[in-house]
């Protein structure tokens, strides 16, 4: 068949940006004009391009507009013109217009409908690439529902109603969790069924949906319907009757979802199509691991990514495109040109990585002072220092490291860059890199451009790329990849009513020796017939190897751990300090931006005030 260049999908400008006046009219174009668009075969793949350009730009994943910086992973440098400091202090409602999302999405969902109802119209195209075409399609669109379920529970569903029908805003309402979850189950099956396992040629046609990404997408959507938000939480009992007089959320759990997810995952698994990536080239175990982790971005279309993307330029991406939008803010300021320095991991994720030695996750809580409650097992050392450490990947000189900076996993040092670390490459020479005040990237009090938390993010920067030279590269997006996929599948095969733990053990273990590290079991004698222990280290283990592309946030959420965790003052290192030394010390007072905030009520988002002008009868999230 022939194929629809997916590397420039998204980059194309459709013929039909045009949009709805109401996103619930179905009809984008007029009779006379649909008929011409699905007569020719250019302009029915240039339509079917519009409907991918409705994913996610990756800035909605991880930069200031994500929701990263709204999750304990993460604590970006920035009081002014960021969205996120509303949402972590607990100041938003149903007015608030930041990260809204329905009515995008409400569109893509309609665009894939009319695509859906009218591509076999195109006779330019064969049957069998239409109805590729057309499972395309119907992906998105339940890809679409599905971000619209993570982010305000369920919503209202359009299904195959021809595209012509008239809705009455005044007579709908949202569907149940469960009618939800069956909806997108069945479109992700449909386009399963048809779907190709994979794409003739990577370099022409890598990111076009295939049979594994609706899998992926299938498994996390499962996973999530059986996480205890979704699926019977004492929180939404007697709660939420919609207006066909159903309740939104499951009033009773059902153990039996977390079978369903089990088998989603192992059917992506046992496909035999994807593997986690491995660097060949090195044969000392630390610098494998290191650039084994690397390369699943560095790498693009290598065999871990189940579906991925180049990145989508934001607006006002300045000096170069979508690479400077996001590797300046990966630079140290003062240090490198055209330096931002705002992308900085939380103390919490940087405690979370393991010991390489030990395998053990070090920081089991904190005291009232912030201060890390130590696993005494793990070989972690949050105070002293080392003199003339040698960095595993940048031995460029000895340092004087802080001995929590030492012994780390590899994903540690292909992550965090630490206050007291050269800088990841010497195109301008050798610069050590320290974020106190006096030091070389100082500390510049409430100033946005500088580190506020002692840690600078650098794992999607490119050490090969030469920023001061103005060389910023791309930036690729995985949206699903192989490890994700056997984190979903050891989670669910801990949950399931048959629990089957050595399952568990022996996938998450395939994530943790791509690290480096022992088995689970080895680290943790304790965690057999222990299915509590190995939930929490799953949790730590999700939170570590998935960092920054997006899942802590919902992660926190359906667990329903985000009240403990999203909640309290904001630690960082004490870079008001004057010496290196000092500026190791935790306080509350270097970031100013308020202590975070969470409520029952903020486990899903409010429906916006336009949707309840607009559709009178559509029930309310709890608490709003």
């Amino acid at each position: 068949m022939k194929k629809l260049k997916i590397s420039s999908i998204f980059l194309l400008l459709s013929l039909f940006f045009s949009s709805c006046s109401d996103y619930l009219e179905v009809t984008l174009l007029d009779q006379l004009t649909r008929d011409e668009t699905f007569s020719k075969r250019v302009s029915t793949e240039q339509y079917l391009a519009h409907v991918y350009s409705f994913l996610p730009r990756e800035a909605e994943y991880l930069a200031e507009g994500s929701s990263v910086p709204r999750s304990d992973e993460a604590l970006f440098s920035w009081y002014q013109w960021v969205d996120y400091l509303i949402f972590n202090t607990g100041s938003w409602g149903p007015t608030t217009k930041a990260f809204y999302i329905w009515e995008d999405k409400y569109k893509g969902i309609n665009q894939a409908s009319i695509f859906i109802e009218h591509v076999d119209e195109c006779l330019e195209i064969d049957a069998d690439t239409r109805n590729i075409m057309k499972a395309e399609a119907r992906f998105l669109r339940a890809f679409f529902y599905f971000e619209l379920f993570r982010q305000y529970g369920p919503v209202y569903i359009w299904g195959d109603r021809a595209p012509d029908s008239l809705i009455k805003a005044e007579d709908i309402d949202r569907h149940t969790v469960d009618e939800n979850v069956n909806f997108m189950v069945e479109e992700f099956d449909k386009a399963i069924a048809v779907l190709p396992t994979g794409v003739d040629d990577k370099t022409k046609w890598a990111g076009r949906i295939t049979k594994g990404a609706a899998m992926a997408a299938k498994s996390r959507l499962l996973l999530y319907a059986a996480s205890p938000l979704f699926n019977g939480c004492d929180l939404y009992k007697g709660k939420m009757v919609n207006l066909y007089g159903n309740y939104l959320f499951p009033q009773t759990s059902d153990p039996q979802k977390w079978e369903k997810a089990a088998t989603a995952a192992k059917d992506i698994i046992d496909l035999n199509v994807y593997e986690l990536y491995e660097n060949t080239s090195e044969s000392d175990p630390m610098q494998k691991a290191i650039k084994s982790y690397q390369g699943v971005i560095f790498e693009e279309w290598n065999d871990e990514i189940i579906l991925g993307a180049w990145a989508r330029n934001p607006i006002n991406t300045g000096l170069g495109g979508i690479g400077y939008y996001f590797h300046s803010r990966f630079l140290p300021p003062k240090v490198m040109k055209n330096a931002y320095g705002g992308f900085c991991p939380s103390l919490k994720l940087v405690d979370t990585y393991p010991m390489a030695a030990s395998g053990r996750y070090p920081v089991t809580g904190y005291d009232s002072n912030g201060n890390p409650i130590i696993d005494s097992k793990s070989g972690f050392n949050n105070t002293g220092f080392t003199d003339g450490y040698t960095h595993p990947i940048e031995n460029f000189a000895v340092i004087k490291a802080h001995n929590s900076s030492v012994g780390r996993d590899a994903r540690y040092y292909a992550s965090v860059f630490a206050n007291g670390f050269y800088w990841i490459n010497q195109y301008s020479g050798k610069k050590l890199v320290t974020f106190y005040d006096g030091g070389t990237s100082p500390f510049l009090g409430s100033g946005g451009d500088c580190v506020k938390v002692g840690f600078l993010w650098r794992r999607m920067l490119d050490p090969a790329l030469n920023t001061d030279n103005g060389s910023w590269g791309n930036v690729f997006w995985p949206y699903f990849r192989l490890a994700e996929i056997y984190l979903n599948y050891a989670e669910a095969c801990n949950e399931k009513p048959q629990r089957d733990e050595a399952e568990a053990l022996k996938y998450i273990n395939k994530v943790r020796a791509r690290a480096g590290l022992n088995k689970l079991e080895e680290a943790y004698p304790e965690v057999i017939n222990n299915q509590p222990l190995l939930k929490e280290l799953i949790q730590k283990e999700r939170m570590v190897e998935l960092a920054f592309e997006g899942h802590r946030y919902y992660d926190a959420r359906r667990w329903m751990i985000a009240e403990k965790e999203f909640t309290g003052p904001n630690y960082t290192l004490n870079l008001s300090a004057t010496k290196y030394e000092e500026s190791w010390d935790r306080t509350t007072k270097v970031w100013i931006g308020g202590d975070r905030k969470f409520e029952p009520k903020h486990y899903f988002f409010p429906i916006n005030q336009e949707q309840l002008n607009e559709m009178r009868n559509i029930t309310q999230n709890y608490g709003w």
